[in-house]
């Protein structure tokens, strides 16, 4: 009896009779041969049915896309083949022949794809982002457990607020408020004083009213805690984390990075030390003449690639009425749409430009940076930045001020390069009970609701601090994504709960 294998194990197996199971992902026919793209889950494999064979080839015949099947047969090494290896097949058991499957190889739009999502992650792009989200959160608990870092689950139900009370979900809890946690910061501080070091990692919700592309209701956020540390030993720990990730997913993900279309080069350039500002100093940036002309000269150039899409555009259209068979039409049509979303997408960058434009010219000091602030500054930038003390106003009221300028806290955010922004946003911690309080009070909160967190002012109180990384961002960062929608298997968005 064959042996049993996946695609990825295909290499052992040269020369050998082996069984595959899975599905079909596509398939053609050159006449007396049928070219098979098989695919299991860990990969993709050609698989070569002759006319010779008759029983194969008429089964082959009657596979439709997406059909699940095992099939057997002599494998040989093909440098043109996916993979580097094919299939000879001598034999085909069909386990269940799909009709009709919604997603095939005319285009689709986003909508309808976000719509079929639980059938759109078969896709090569979507498995290959899935593999490398795999990798990516392999790697940030590796990071932590091989530093003495104790893994806390926080709760997912809270009674109060960590990050505002305008961005939270409200639960009934068997006839009390709570509501889904924000953050399990809260929490962990609690954990780092028996612990030292500690971090949680799970899913967190912000119930923000926003449609940008870096924005999703639920996501997935590390949260490591450190007793003892001050502000420069988290912007330390936040250089080695991201350098340690970065590298470990650059180290295991060529062929996923060929699928996505990802240019690694700038990912390779990631390496300590990373620049840092401060607030004060990225303000002065933002407002300077050599910002807004080099902003000018980018919005000069966002024109000209939108136009040269526009006549590429054309080219597709003028082409496609000329392609005499179906499936060079339903090829353009993909080519097509694509190039219709890019044009829109290009089209909202350069119908917005003007305004962030200005906006960088007249930014306040005092305000919070926002997501084309933080786009300005981190395209400045080959490595993630580190912006510092921003203001107290601003920021939550758990953050420690700064001694030398109590405007500021002692926080920082790390902005991700190439324009996608804030990935990791952490600050010391305020430790002095009387000044938490007062902080608190002035905030319009009462003490008396965070009795247990003030307790770990009472008790042993000592400097700490820790940070919090999106993983979704940071996973469309190292893809290099547009949009956040597809760096997690089921995103729930502003009007998106299905599927």
């Amino acid at each position: 009896m064959p042996t049993l294998t996946t695609i990825r194990m295909l290499s052992e197996h040269v020369g050998q009779t082996v069984t595959l199971q899975g599905w079909l992902h596509g398939s053609r026919s050159s006449g007396k041969l049928m070219f098979l793209q098989l695919r299991d889950g860990t990969g993709l494999c050609q698989a070569l049915v002759e006319a010779a064979t008759p029983d194969v080839f008429a089964a082959a015949r009657e596979l439709t896309q997406e059909s699940s099947l095992r099939a057997t047969g002599l494998i040989r090494g093909d440098a043109r083949a996916p993979g580097g290896f094919e299939m000879v097949v001598t034999h085909i058991e069909l386990i269940q022949k799909a009709a009709d499957y919604p997603i095939t190889r005319k285009a689709h739009g986003t909508d309808f794809l976000m719509n079929h999502r639980h059938l759109w992650l078969r896709s090569r792009r979507q498995t290959a982002i899935l593999r490398v989200r795999h990798t990516l959160i392999r790697a940030i608990r590796d990071f932590f457990d091989s530093r003495g870092f104790t893994l806390i689950d926080t709760p997912l139900l809270i009674q109060s607020a960590a990050e505002g009370a305008g961005t939270l979900f409200p639960v009934d809890f068997f006839g009390e408020k709570a509501y889904l946690a924000q953050t399990g910061q809260l929490y962990l501080e609690s954990a780092c004083m028996a612990l030292g070091k500690v971090y949680c990692f799970g899913p967190t919700f912000r119930a923000e009213k926003s449609k940008t592309r870096r924005h999703l209701t639920e996501f997935w956020m590390v949260e490591p805690e450190v007793a003892f540390a001050v502000l420069d030993d988290l912007a330390a720990l936040a250089e080695d984390f991201l350098c340690s990730i970065v590298d470990t997913v650059l180290a295991r993900h060529t062929e996923e990075f060929a699928v996505v279309e990802r240019d690694t080069t700038p990912l390779r350039n990631i390496a300590k030390p990373f620049p840092r500002l401060t607030y004060s100093a990225a303000v002065d940036i933002l407002r300077s003449a050599e910002t807004a002309a080099q902003l000018d000269k980018e919005l000069t150039g966002e024109r000209r690639r939108l136009q040269e899409k526009i006549a590429a555009l054309d080219g597709l259209i003028a082409e496609k009425t000329k392609a005499a068979k179906a499936w060079q039409q339903d090829k353009l049509d993909g080519q097509l749409l694509t190039l219709r979303e890019e044009i829109r997408e290009l089209e909202l960058d350069v119908a917005a430009a003007p305004a962030h434009i200005e906006q960088a010219r007249t930014f306040p000091w005092g305000k919070d940076l926002g997501g084309s602030d933080e786009t300005i500054l981190s395209r400045r930038f080959d490595k993630p930045l580190i912006v510092t003390g921003y203001p107290r106003e601003v920021k939550a009221f758990y953050m420690k001020a700064d001694p030398t300028d109590p405007r500021v806290v002692l926080n920082m955010d790390v902005l991700a390069p190439e324009g996608y922004g804030e990935i990791i946003g952490g600050s010391q911690r305020e430790d002095d009970l009387s000044v938490l309080e007062a902080r608190m009070r002035a905030e319009g909160m009462n003490p008396a609701d965070y009795g247990w967190y003030l307790d770990l002012r009472r008790y042993g109180s000592v400097p700490h601090g820790g940070f919090g990384l999106g993983v979704e961002r940071t996973l469309a960062w190292i893809c290099g994504l547009p949009h956040v929608r597809e760096t997690i298997p089921f995103p729930r968005l502003m009007g998106r709960m299905v599927p």
